[in-house]
């Protein structure tokens, strides 16, 4: 396992980070995805703790709550020392009646960092996470508001999770003319059948120093290989369709995946999450599972070191299409960019 350091921080994170929106027993949406109890979310957290992983993510809304509860739990009955865990959570979506009960105004986080606090049964959140943009709120209110958890000391580090690179950006730029404290990850949406954060977000990542958390790597199990060709009207995805995949192109980065998985005598999901694991932007990979088997199997990635030649043809066939103004920036930053990078000493004569 190894370890990276999370965004602007001095702060150092698993590569893989446990996500535990399968712990909890309500229905609807939540039970399509998992309800785990008690005595099996420990069986998780102690074998991802066992192999290496210090960071586990979870959000105030995933089983109204009885995530947070479950996760709180379960440190402290394996005895966890605070120390050495990263706990992370989010707030945003609805907990509570009327039209302040979800949000990101002062109102709302201050009631929700709290309740969080108190179903995880600790004095401090790692990493606080707004779960949403919320169009009713200034950004310049939430920043106050997040800086304030911070300051009082309820707080360590703050995130953001689901938003575009235009509202982070703005976001860290409030927070540096205001002296307030700025997000330091983006937890987004990454796969190889959904590239589309290369566009804006790594950039603005990379400009930014913010770290990147990926949430649903295997893309809601599509990338398991499981629901391509004539399985893709079975299991979960037949109920709960998301996140969204073409699948015209997504059965081609099956299928491109297959001879690779063969090859590392792999799974398809740890082929899917080494990809994942290579890529600079990443900071950390969030698993989840509702058995232990398929925990155990996610764990197993950190060791597939794919090949130069390997990753070339997994990014062919996942390739975004080009797209305005990206080409313009290809075409016109051309000569520039090779000043950066300029040939090793002597190629150019060796080529002629």
């Amino acid at each position: 396992m190894r370890y990276n350091k999370l965004g602007n921080t001095g702060l150092f994170v698993s590569e893989l980070c446990l996500g535990t929106m399968t712990f909890g027993g309500s229905d609807g949406m939540w039970e399509k995805i998992g309800t785990l109890g008690q005595q099996d979310a420990d069986k998780l957290v102690s074998t991802a703790i066992d192999a290496g992983v210090n960071f586990i993510d979870t959000a105030n809304v995933y089983h109204e709550g009885q995530s947070e509860e479950i996760t709180g739990q379960a440190l402290k009955n394996l005895k966890v020392p605070r120390d050495e865990i990263v706990v992370a959570t989010k707030a945003y979506g609805q907990m509570g009646e009327g039209p302040n009960g979800r949000g990101n105004s002062r109102y709302h986080i201050m009631e929700a960092v709290k309740a969080s606090l108190k179903r995880l049964q600790l004095d401090h959140i790692d990493l606080y996470q707004i779960h949403g943009f919320d169009p009713a709120t200034p950004i310049e209110e939430t920043m106050h508001a997040l800086d304030t958890l911070v300051q009082h000391g309820h707080v360590r580090y703050i995130g953001v999770s689901n938003w575009a690179a235009w509202q982070v950006s703005k976001a860290i730029g409030i927070s540096c003319n205001r002296g307030l404290a700025r997000f330091e990850s983006l937890q987004a949406y990454y796969t190889l059948v959904g590239r589309d954060l290369e566009r804006e977000i790594v950039p603005m990542l990379d400009s930014e120093n913010v770290g990147l958390m990926v949430w649903s790597p295997l893309a809601g199990g599509y990338l398991t290989g499981k629901y391509s060709g004539k399985n893709k009207d079975e299991g979960r995805r037949a109920d709960f369709d998301f996140p969204p995949v073409r699948a015209k192109r997504g059965d081609k980065v099956i299928e491109a995946m297959r001879p690779i998985a063969k090859d590392h005598g792999a799974s398809m999901a740890q082929i899917a999450l080494a990809w994942l694991l290579h890529q600079q932007a990443v900071t950390s990979v969030i698993v989840g599972a509702k058995k232990l088997s398929q925990l155990e199997d996610n764990l197993g990635a950190v060791d597939v070191v794919l090949s130069g030649k390997q990753l070339a043809a997994l990014g062919e066939v996942s390739a975004l299409p080009a797209e305005y103004p990206g080409w313009m920036f290809e075409r016109q930053g051309e000569y520039r960019r090779n000043l950066l990078n300029p040939a090793p000493r002597g190629k150019e004569a060796a080529e002629k």
